[in-house]
C-alpha cells in the first residue's frame, strides 16, 4: 500500500492572498500577569512606559485580583503602530521577572 493514497494528486493550488490578522494602526490591550505587591500596577506602567517610548494613561489600564488575591491581571490598552511594534512589546515582556504570564 502507498503512503501517498488519499494525498492531494500534486496539482498546485492558486496563491490565495492572506489578509492580515490584525490591521494596523490599531487599539490593542495587553494583559500582564504577576504576584499582588505593592505597586505591581505602576510597575507595569512604568514598563510600558519605557517599551512604548510614550506616558500610559492611568485609565487606559485596568487590573483584577485572582480569586485568591495572591495574584492580579493587569490590562494595558495602547495604539499599536505594526506588527513589529506588537512583537517588540512581548519580547520585552518575556524578559520581566516579574511579569509571570502574559497574553
Amino acid at each position: 500500500m502507498s503512503g501517498d493514497q488519499g494525498q492531494d494528486s500534486g496539482a498546485e493550488q492558486p496563491a490565495q492572498e492572506q489578509k492580515p490578522l490584525i490591521e494596523y494602526p490599531t487599539t490593542y490591550t495587553f494583559k500582564v500577569m504577576g504576584k499582588q505587591e505593592h505597586g505591581f500596577r505602576e510597575y507595569v506602567r512604568g514598563l510600558f512606559h519605557r517599551i512604548m517610548g510614550q506616558e500610559i494613561a492611568p485609565d487606559s489600564m485596568s487590573e483584577q485580583p485572582s480569586r485568591g488575591e495572591k495574584y492580579v491581571s493587569v490590562s494595558v490598552t495602547v495604539v499599536l503602530l505594526s506588527e513589529e511594534q506588537r512583537r517588540h512589546v512581548y519580547t520585552e515582556l518575556h524578559k520581566e521577572r516579574r511579569i509571570l504570564y502574559y497574553l
